[in-house]
């Protein structure tokens, strides 16, 4: 991606090979998120870097590894994850966050973190940016080891790659932000891609009742998959508005332009809270075996949530999708 806005370009770059604690990936398939849209659109601010290469949803195999990485090794089967988790410093130990507070000031990881360098260069040598610390559109990429999960082969590489963001980020926040509770009711404002792992995540708390709010009632079909046992409609809500009531809101997801968000203060008295959360308030080495797992034992949904498949050399289909409606999620399958 060279400007913002503009149609993807296909074209051969230079990988460096991967230095002291980090692992160079060849990546099998990759998934479009949304977050790839809203920084592709980004034209100005603290996170508009390019040109760059999108993509952090990914599987792959370790093609080498740097200096100091003992974890995985050649071969291994892996995910590529934005969420750094290097387990030594105060947060990764804590039980209260799961932001790594080495890697967190590098917030938008544009350059490997260690050096704050590029391991990409075009084909006339020009610096090309990372992208959220991972950059999965391209045949091979280079990862801090912070942000490589190994992975069980039992997995197909396709339904793997879901969980290195959206679902995991969804079904985190219902079972480790919100820690929903049996027989509570849950409600989830907007039915992407996302907020379907969020009533995915309510289901497998065994939440009784899971409220979908969406402008497009066709979504409740699908969302009965995911465990919505309700649908609201906003527009048809009358006087009665669908905020009321009382509880704790996560907000999830990043917002394009920025927006403050306004609360009154009597509503905070009255027992409402609102936070947000990154990645579903999971710690990825640790975390996302569990999800394989579970989706391994028949207990995680994750197959309904793959609505369309491209090639790598139509990438851009897969942004016209998404942005059309018509995906939750597309898997982009990387050329032998």
């Amino acid at each position: 991606m060279k400007n913002p806005g503009e149609a993807l370009v296909i074209e051969e770059i230079e990988v460096d090979p991967p230095k002291a604690w980090e692992v160079r990936i060849k990546i099998l398939c990759t998934s479009l998120c949304h977050s790839d849209v809203t920084f592709w659109k980004m034209k100005a601010g603290p996170a508009a870097f390019f040109p760059r290469i999108f993509g952090h949803e990914a599987t792959g195999v370790v093609e080498s590894v740097g200096e100091n990485v003992e974890e995985v090794k050649e071969g291994d089967l892996v995910m590529p994850v934005f969420s750094a988790n290097c387990g030594e410093c105060r947060d990764c130990k804590s039980t209260k966050s799961n932001n790594c507070s080495i890697f967190i000031k590098h917030k938008y990881r544009q350059v490997m973190p260690r050096d704050g360098t590029s391991r990409f260069r075009d084909k006339n040598g020009e610096l090309l940016h990372h992208f959220l610390g991972v950059s999965s559109f391209t045949e091979y990429t280079v990862v801090d080891v912070s942000c490589v999960v190994k992975i069980n082969r039992e997995i197909p590489v396709d339904r793997a790659c879901l969980l290195s963001c959206g679902v995991s980020t969804g079904v985190g926040a219902a079972s480790k932000v919100v820690e929903v509770e049996t027989g509570s009711t849950v409600a989830i404002f907007g039915l992407g891609a996302v907020a379907l792992a969020v009533a995915e995540g309510a289901r497998l708390c065994k939440a009784s009742k899971i409220i979908g709010v969406d402008l497009n009632p066709e979504k409740f079909e699908l969302g009965k998959i995911f465990g919505l046992t309700d649908f609201i409609n906003p527009a048809n809500c009358g006087d009665k508005t669908v905020s009321e009531g009382w509880g704790k809101t996560v907000i999830l997801g990043v917002e394009m332009h920025g927006s403050p968000i306004s609360l009154n203060c009597y509503d905070l008295l009255n027992g409402r809270s609102v936070c947000g959360s990154l990645f579903g308030g999971l710690r990825s080495k640790s975390d996302i075996p569990l999800l394989v797992h579970k989706y391994l034992n028949k207990e995680l949904h994750l197959d309904e949530f793959i609505t369309n498949e491209v090639r790598f050399q139509e990438i851009n289909k897969a942004f016209e999708l998404l942005e059309q409606g018509k995906s939750l999620r597309c898997i982009i399958w990387m050329d032998n």
